[in-house]
């Protein structure tokens, strides 16, 4: 069975379900973490008083970002199909749980994923680990490889190869990471339409 006859969805959340509004380089100033090291990584290996310190500023700045979502093209109308498709949805994310559900409200789907089906950093390792992926397989009852994960992000299709799950790229113009993806569309509204040609022709 292809990826696009899926029942079980994992979604990225920032720049995949909402517009991409995050600017890392920034956060990375702001918190003097070095432009090129990744954000959690840098802040997990910080002496436990310096991690909370930053980690306090960062769910803040998080929490302002997040009240103010806007959804992606297509994000609200691909997650709705799938949900009237009686698929299960989960949400894999780096950023915070409380966050997750606070964007998840402000884009209006937060009636389309369960609580537990949402996880953060603090539920799961951070992508690229495969550990969310893997959670959810097992709390769904299924093998990884009928999980697809739909991210913006070169982490979200190594987490994805990682647990044995298919990813698919979302949000970018063109795909720089084909070998890792199994599928690409460049918005939420492109992949809607993938789907529904493959139901069509089935």
């Amino acid at each position: 069975m292809s990826w696009q006859h899926s029942r079980h969805w994992v979604f990225d959340m920032d720049g995949t379900l909402t517009v991409a509004v995050h600017d890392f380089d920034a956060i990375k100033r702001a918190l003097d973490i070095p432009l090129d090291d990744d954000i959690l990584g840098h802040l997990a290996a910080l002496p436990a008083v310096e991690a909370a310190t930053k980690h306090a500023w960062l769910l803040e700045h998080e929490r302002e970002l997040a009240a103010a979502s806007q959804p992606a093209p297509g994000a609200l109308e691909l997650v709705r199909e799938l949900r009237a498709r009686d698929c299960r949805l989960g949400i894999l994310t780096r950023n915070a749980h409380p966050l997750a559900l606070l964007t998840l409200q402000a884009i209006g789907l937060d009636d389309c994923f369960a609580v537990a089906d949402v996880l953060g950093r603090d539920e799961a390792i951070p992508k690229p680990d495969p550990a969310g992926l893997l959670h959810l397989a097992e709390r769904w009852q299924v093998a990884p490889g009928q999980l697809v994960m739909v991210g913006d992000y070169r982490y979200d299709l190594e987490c994805a190869r990682a647990a044995g799950a298919h990813g698919v790229l979302v949000n970018l113009a063109e795909n720089p990471w084909p070998g890792l993806s199994d599928g690409f569309a460049e918005d939420c509204s492109a992949l809607l339409g993938q789907l529904q040609a493959v139901a069509k022709a089935s």
